[in-house]
């Protein structure tokens, strides 16, 4: 699917439009519409005229229905192309959130108009497979200086609040001090003992990101935003 894809679909509707519109025919015919204006120029009156035989609509039921689908359809690909995006995840490296398997979509236009922020939940290519996509939690910004001691993480000299992490979900790594290069971030599982994650990798670049976990749609228990 592409731009050229969805501008042909409006196009063909556009027309399809046109080719069902009624043409809209004047009150009198030519002849009597002459006549009148002549002898109202002429202070007469003119004599009343049978009243034209309102057109018979067209069958278009079949037509608007398909119309409206098309619509939809058009609809549909753009949202999907352009801002919202289903994904499933694999694994448990985001548990309690997310559950291997869950079906969610993520917002794929959103960083294109603000920033990503500590705490969100985003979907990027795997830095050494960008045929791979992973779905973390953005830890450090570009800037943040950020160490790791027993697994409390710490931020700007202050310990990080991760009320996303359960004590079950904890482990007691360390990580040396770094500070997060321009145009990366420190990416980390909620599942802190079973995640592979910019622990391992590394930060990630920006380029890598693509999008935003934004509403869990399947399956039904586990429905609801992503925070």
């Amino acid at each position: 699917m592409n731009y050229r894809f969805c501008r042909q679909i409006l196009t063909a509707l556009i027309l399809y439009e046109q080719e069902q519109m009624e043409p809209i025919s004047p009150d009198f015919p030519e002849s009597q519409s002459s006549a009148a204006s002549e002898a109202t120029e002429a202070g007469l009156t003119a004599p009343n005229s049978a009243p034209a035989t309102p057109p018979v609509p067209q069958s278009g039921g079949v037509g608007l229905w398909m119309r409206d689908l098309l619509l939809a359809v058009t609809a549909s690909l753009l949202i999907t192309i352009f801002l919202y995006q289903p994904v499933r995840v694999e694994g448990p490296s985001m548990l309690p959130r997310l559950e291997n398997e869950d079906r969610l979509f993520i917002n794929k236009f959103v960083y294109h108009l603000s920033s990503i922020k500590r705490g969100d939940v985003v979907v990027f290519h795997y830095p050494r497979n960008p045929a791979t996509s992973y779905i973390k939690r953005v830890i450090a910004i570009p800037g943040d200086r950020l160490w790791i001691d027993h697994g409390v993480v710490w931020i700007n000299d202050k310990p990080l609040r991760e009320s996303y992490v359960p004590s079950e979900y904890r482990d007691k790594g360390s990580y040396a001090e770094m500070v997060v290069p321009d145009d990366t971030y420190f990416m980390m599982g909620d599942h802190r003992s079973n995640s592979s994650d910019s622990r391992e990798f590394g930060p990630v670049e920006r380029s890598l990101i693509y999008g935003k976990a934004v509403f869990v749609y399947w399956p039904a228990r586990d429905a609801g935003v992503v925070r």
